[in-house]
């Protein structure tokens, strides 16, 4: 394979002043092309950077061989025996990507033979290639489509088709035959098309009336004329939380010195990677890490989510706990941070905290005053009693 510098004068009229103005002038590149682009897709502000921008859109273009379709969804579209002498020129397939990752395009391009001055005549394109969505949301992939009405090919009817990849996995998702007005047999449930905007705006792309966990992965939108073709990839990333749950809850009290062991189940996370941390907050807000514990391995649900356990020992003595504190579980996962926590009660310490010391003095003083208040009374009614004894004699 051999690559070659190219530059792209582009523009949506062929005829402009401007695009006159261009042609012969000279440059280092190997090939010059002067493009029309009636759609204007290529004039995109995601394929003209800011002066001075490091990031860059991405271009290759390539030569393209008119040919007539063999799936079955597209047979309608070239049933006639022989090729129109419109195909007798030069053809160019152009793969883009604009420099903020928020545009992919895939045109079928033109040109007179022996002539630079291709025109596009399918474009195809996504503007949200890469998509994150939680389980049980509606997913839509963006793909969108237009097409030259001046060209010969036009009137001859379209397809769609979008196929699912992942990790050497593929499988049909939906097939549309445009001439036919027929969908393809798929095994895919779920999965459609507004048909309303399909055809009066070229708007292919995929609904998925519920995101599920076989879903994640590249789907790819065809687009298919009479002998042409063009497409655009669309990823997809399912991505859930975890679901944190600790126990036993409440823990039980504790002695000076018992072991307490708790447990930390993270459940119905997807992707994989996961990690545990714990924390203790003890008296005065002062906060300890206890590490991830000991982690079980991952276990699968029917739903194709994961779960995994951590468990930590608690020893009171090693760790200085008082009277208890807050035990915590940090799950650390790409669709979040989740958090459980649990309080844990220390009876019987032998070393009395402050507020302990300040309720043993108020009932001192509560006793101390009590008893002077009984003295008091029963050294006054004897007071009373010899008074009057004395009086009697």
């Amino acid at each position: 394979m051999s690559q070659e510098k190219s530059l792209l004068y582009i523009n949506t009229d062929p005829d402009s002043e401007e695009t006159r103005s261009k042609q012969g002038l000279s440059t280092d590149h190997d090939r010059v092309y002067y493009v029309t682009d009636p759609a204007a897709t290529l004039c995109s502000s995601s394929m003209h950077p800011p002066e001075g921008s490091v990031q860059k859109p991405q271009c290759e273009i390539n030569p393209f061989m008119p040919q007539p379709s063999t799936v079955q969804w597209t047979v309608p579209l070239t049933d006639s025996a022989h090729s129109p002498i419109y195909l007798q020129a030069d053809w160019y397939t152009a793969a883009l990507q604009g420099f903020d990752g928020q545009l992919r395009l895939s045109n079928v391009m033109r040109a007179p033979t022996a002539t630079k001055e291709p025109k596009v005549l399918l474009s195809v394109s996504s503007r949200t290639f890469m998509i994150r969505s939680r389980l049980g949301e509606p997913v839509v992939l963006d793909c969108g489509f237009w097409v030259d009405a001046s060209s010969p090919l036009s009137g001859s009817g379209f397809a769609v088709e979008w196929r699912y990849q992942f990790r050497g996995d593929g499988r049909l998702v939906l097939a549309y035959d445009g001439k036919t007005d027929r969908f393809a047999e798929t095994q895919e449930e779920g999965a459609g098309l507004d048909f309303t905007a399909l055809h009066e705006t070229g708007n292919a792309s995929l609904i998925l009336q519920e995101a599920e966990v076989r879903h994640s992965g590249t789907y790819i939108c065809t687009v298919y004329l009479p002998y042409l073709l063009a497409q655009v990839a669309v990823e997809l990333e399912i991505v859930e939380p975890p679901s944190l749950s600790i126990f036993p809850s409440p823990l039980p009290l504790s002695m000076p010195g018992q072991v307490v062991t708790v447990q930390c189940e993270a459940s119905g996370f997807y992707p994989l990677s996961l990690e545990f941390h714990w924390v203790l907050t003890g008296p005065g807000g002062r906060v300890s890490p206890l590490g991830q514990g000991s982690v079980t391995g991952h276990r699968q649900g029917p739903d194709s989510t994961y779960s995994q356990t951590s468990r930590v020992e608690l020893d009171s003595a090693k760790l200085d706990l008082g009277r208890g504190g807050e035990v915590t579980c940090v799950a650390v996962h790409r669709g979040g941070t989740r958090r459980a926590s649990v309080t844990l009660n220390i009876t019987g310490v032998s070393a009395p905290s402050i507020e302990d010391y300040m309720a043993m003095v108020a009932v001192a003083l509560g006793i101390y005053g009590l008893i002077k208040v009984v003295s008091w009374t029963f050294s006054s009614g004897s007071d009373v009693a010899y008074t009057q004894e004395k009086k009697v004699k």
